[in-house]
């Protein structure tokens, strides 16, 4: 039981942050397109970027899309790590394991509402 309010409290911040992230996308806050500007990603792209970011956060919180949306967040995640390496980045990169972690142990822990099968 008190694992399953652990794992909760684990899938809202991996929630709260993706929405967060998202949204600073989709609004193109300065530092958003900065970062990402670098890596050639014009406003649109920044845009759909965003928009994938939130679309996966909501999905993280329904048992049946709890897996894919945990993929679509770590493979952002992979993306914006893999980008800061080829910059040579490697504080940038190390700075997001632990939200690629994240990602990781909460499909380990698998979503609190889902069903057991017998």
């Amino acid at each position: 039981m008190i694992l399953k309010i652990i794992n909760s409290l684990l899938i809202l911040t991996a929630v709260f942050m993706g929405i967060k992230q998202g949204t600073a996308m989709v609004m193109g806050k300065p530092e958003m397109t900065a970062m990402f500007g670098k890596w050639g990603f014009s406003k649109t792209g920044l845009m759909i970027n965003g928009a994938i970011t939130i679309l996966a956060a909501i999905l993280i919180l329904f048992p049946k899309t709890f897996v894919w949306g945990n993929f679509l967040m770590a493979a952002g995640i992979l993306l914006i790590m893999c980008f800061q390496l080829q910059d040579r980045d490697f504080k940038g990169a190390m700075i997001e394991i632990p939200f690629l972690m994240l990602n990781l142990l909460i499909i380990y822990l698998q979503h609190p509402l889902k069903q057991e099968v017998l």
